[in-house]
């Protein structure tokens, strides 16, 4: 798939490694699609007003009154940004789900379910390794 935004695997680690904010499980998240443990990243239990965005190219993703405590150990969210994601259909693992990734440079977010106890019904589960957070 393309994206507006292209680089080299070695281009996003230098990048990822030069940012301050950045875990070191960035770059195997979104360029590898891993997967932090669960109660484990940063934005986990953070419940401030603002914004996140893209670690890797600061395309923003999601307003912070759209997440919602899901209990499942990730940030998660009941509506982004229109356009800013896009969805892939993910099979590994032996399940079929609903990969999303950076709709401009497709940095691996998370999976998106229909579980959400919102209006939407949905439940996009991100990892905090694949997000930076701008206060309002």
């Amino acid at each position: 798939m393309i994206f507006p935004i292209e680089k080299t695997d070695d281009q996003w680690l230098t990048q990822l490694q030069a940012n301050p904010d950045a875990e070191l499980v960035a770059f195997q998240v979104t360029r590898h699609k891993a997967t932090e443990r669960p109660f484990s990243g940063r934005y986990e239990h953070h419940w401030a007003d603002g914004s996140y965005h893209c670690i890797c190219c600061g395309n923003k993703l999601f307003d912070a009154d759209t997440k919602f405590d899901a209990g499942c150990g990730w940030p998660s969210f009941s509506l982004a940004v229109p356009g800013a994601i896009t969805e892939i259909t993910d099979r590994s693992h032996g399940m079929v789900r609903v990969e999303t990734v950076c709709g401009q440079c497709g940095a691996h977010l998370g999976h998106v379910f229909d579980d959400g106890p919102s209006d939407t019904g949905l439940r996009y589960c991100m990892n905090s390794a694949s997000l930076n957070f701008t206060p309002s």
